[in-house]
């Protein structure tokens, strides 16, 4: 070609030849040699400077085109649930293009956040979609969320983090402030790798709010750890269209003394119980005990808009201030959840107890209750007690006196099968209506809270058994049995309170028990039941059946509370499908997908504890940081190579003791026996240890507590010096706390 092509046509060529758009390339297409190729340098250079093109290594591309291979980011999804995703750099001046993510079955399962090479290819589609993206493979995973306190500055900010294990600051970029004050609560994400001043970049992508607000204690744990708190739109369209159930072909148990037992301040309730004598001459002695579940998955249809989101969380997440549902609240908190005199569909157990306790049989229906009073634990227990009040005066002998004798039998059933004894007290933190921590207790555990225990134990027992008699897909709750080295810890560390855990023996629980009922009652029985726990493997879900240790059961599942756990919203839909109740029943792809759900339900359980726990300590930080200063008795909950953890006995709530601190000597860390010994005195240190300290700092904003050691066993401590290591900033001084929580969230299989 003799003739120099214009502008229009060189762009028309770059936008038609994406793939091949290098300078020679776009030479050779339109014959330009020797002298001429200069002139084609410039005019590529105009069109770069015009913002026409923009050049990429060693191509030109168009700006405002989408390359057929591109680096995108899962942003979103559509109302079938159906990933998208946008370009993950855009300088063009139109939108940027939203691609619909095409599945991969080779490719791994894809999340919002993650970063994907994929192919692109442009399509006619309802807005907002352009492409279409067929992924080639995952590059990066979603960004770890940051959630800190902004602070404005002339070249932008920076962000200090305030949750566990992001210490370090980062900075942003002017761009990147997306509107933040300075000092509110944001959200962000990595942008970048480290500049010269050594801060690492990122951009703002929510603003929370008032950090210093009560209410936000929750909300940081939930943008920390990424807990979805908004419903979709179209979520909360299908549960206010839900309508309440009529009887039709269900089995009619209205006619049953049904009755809930739940905490006081309960946001829904998931199970109902019953229980009369058995009329059966065969059993003499012997009970009927009813356990009836809310019937959530008629409501929850699979693959629906509410399943897909309640797959999404998991779980609802329960802080002192909120609940996070998995379910909106027209589903959990009214026609899902049983309450007092109303017609409520559920799925129910019949199940023969003899007057031992043993089970004789049991059978499940799918039918329409109405519970006859919605009780408290404290009015159960005290209706129990003889002390009935107006809500239990009327279900007293209908209901309240027979569940308590079925309760007996399960006792000594119990007793025989021996669960693991545990006994760790729960703490309950009480706040008035502006957020602020009024007070902080440990809950009163009464006969009412094992009596439901023991019957939701026995309901999970039963549709484990049912479903695998049936030889139906399940999900499991298994518990393993613990590792090798954790027993050795154990030994090592109850034998230095003079109690021993036998060896060379397959272990079963009635080994833990005796060892911690030898403790029991004493000064070490806290740390006894926090040694053995903490030797426990975590439990999970999956569709292959280990058992369940602690329990000391050889199949169970979780049945009895799908409005809150996805986990048994599958076990009902396995019911539904062997008993042929309906079309509502586990479907067969979803049948087949058991262990990726199982995988996915097991890590939101995780990450709602973990949020959980962070909510409780930042609480206690902010009940304890007008009494810095007050000394306080507490125990040692535990060691490590930096210092010691000491619980405080009023509030269950741990600090950190730095090693600095401790005395004027070195101290041997030893991993295997968690202790610490002192290099010159012998001094030793374990978990269980009396102590007694002076609160020395408390940081709201993060939950941390630092401690002054004054005693241990009663015996006084001379302080060692309070160093960079113990006495710096409050970030520094809750570092090994952090450290300590990063800890304990690695997964253990």
């Amino acid at each position: 070609m003799n003739k120099m092509p214009s502008k229009n046509q060189l762009l028309e060529f770059i936008r038609e030849n994406p793939g091949a758009a290098t300078k020679r390339d776009i030479a050779k297409a339109f014959g330009i040699k020797g002298a001429a190729r200069i002139e084609l340098k410039a005019m590529l250079r105009a069109l770069g400077d015009e913002g026409h093109l923009e050049k990429k290594r060693r191509s030109f591309a168009d700006p405002d085109v989408l390359a057929p291979v591109a680096v995108l980011v899962i942003d979103g999804q559509t109302s079938d649930g159906e990933l998208l995703a946008s370009p993950a750099v855009w300088t063009g001046k139109a939108a940027a293009p939203r691609a619909l993510v095409l599945p991969n079955p080779s490719a791994p399962a894809l999340a919002r956040g993650d970063r994907v090479l994929a192919k692109t290819e442009a399509v006619d589609a309802p807005a907002p979609i352009t492409h279409h993206a067929r992924p080639i493979r995952r590059i990066a995973q979603a960004a770890a969320r940051i959630v800190g306190v902004f602070r404005q500055a002339d070249h932008g900010g920076r962000i200090l983090p305030v949750g566990k294990g992001q210490g370090d600051e980062y900075q942003v970029a002017v761009g990147d402030r997306n509107g933040a004050r300075d000092g509110e609560l944001v959200e962000a994400e990595p942008a970048g790798p480290k500049n010269r001043m050594g801060l690492r970049k990122a951009r703002i992508v929510a603003r929370i709010g008032d950090p210093s607000a009560p209410k936000a204690v929750s909300l940081i744990a939930i943008h920390e750890h990424g807990i979805p708190d908004t419903f979709p739109d179209e979520v909360i369209e299908a549960a206010a269209a839900a309508e309440p159930v009529e009887l039709g072909k269900r089995t009619d148990l209205r006619h049953l003394p049904l009755i809930t037992i739940d905490p006081a301040d309960a946001r829904d309730r998931d199970d109902a119980v019953a229980a009369m004598a058995d009329d059966n001459p065969a059993n003499p002695g012997g009970h009927i005990l009813w356990v009836a579940i809310a019937d959530v998955a008629h409501y929850v249809r699979p693959g629906s808009p509410l399943d897909r989101e309640a797959l999404k969380r998991g779980n609802s997440c329960y802080f002192p201030d909120r609940v996070v549902p998995m379910l909106p609240d027209a589903l959990s908190g009214d026609l899902c959840s049983l309450h007092g005199d109303v017609d409520r569909p559920c799925i129910a157990l019949r199940i023969v107890l003899n007057a031992q306790g043993a089970r004789l049989g049991h059978e499940f229906k799918r039918g329409l209750m109405r519970s006859h009073a919605a009780l408290s634990y404290e009015q159960a227990q005290a209706a129990a007690d003889g002390y009935a009040d107006a809500a239990t005066a009327p279900v007293l002998e209908s209901a309240i006196k027979p569940l308590w004798a079925a309760y007996k039998a399960l006792q000594a059933e119990r007793d025989r099968r021996q669960p693991l004894h545990l006994d760790l007290p729960e703490r309950k933190i009480v706040l008035d209506e502006a957020g602020q921590v009024t007070s902080v207790a440990f809950r009163d555990r009464f006969d009412a809270h094992k009596l439901i225990e023991e019957c939701m134990v026995l309901a999970n027992v039963c549709a484990a058994e049912t479903l695998e008699t049936a030889r139906q897909p399940l999900l499991y709750r298994v518990h393993e049995e613990p590792a090798v080295d954790k027993l050795e810890a154990l030994r090592e560390v109850v034998g230095e309170v003079g109690l021993t855990l036998a060896k060379g023996q397959v272990l079963q629980t009635r080994h833990l028990n005796r060892l911690l009922d030898a403790a029991a009652g004493g000064e070490f029985a806290e740390m006894v039941n926090m040694s053995v726990l903490r030797s426990m493997t975590q439990a999970y879900y999956a569709p292959q059946n280990f058992g369940h240790f602690g329990l000391n059961l050889r199949r169970y599942a979780h049945f009895t509370s799908p409005i809150r756990r996805y986990a048994d919203l599958i076990v009902h839909r396995a019911l539904i499908t062997v008993h042929d109740w309906g079309r509502d029943g586990l479907p067969l792809d979803q049948a087949e997908r058991l262990a990726d759900i199982g995988t996915a339900v097991s890590a939101t359980e995780r990450r709602a504890m973990v949020a959980e726990r962070d909510t409780t300590d930042r609480y206690l930080a902010a009940y304890l940081a007008e009494r810095v200063g007050t000394e306080m008795d507490g125990m040692v909950s535990g060691v490590a190579r930096f210092g010691l953890f000491v619980r405080l006995d009023e509030t269950g709530a741990d600090g950190l003791v730095p090693i600095s601190a401790i005395g004027h000597e070195y101290f041997q860390y030893d991993a295997d026996a968690q202790t610490l010994k002192g290099e010159k005195s012998g001094r030793l240190i374990a978990a269980g240890m009396r102590a007694r300290v002076r609160l020395a700092e408390a940081v709201p904003i993060t939950g941390g507590l630092a401690f002054d050691l004054l005693e241990l066993q009663g015996k006084p401590i001379v302080a060692g010096p309070r160093g960079r290591g113990a006495g710096g900033p409050k970030r520094k001084l809750v570092r090994a706390k952090i450290k300590r929580d990063k800890a304990k969230r690695k997964p253990r299989k």
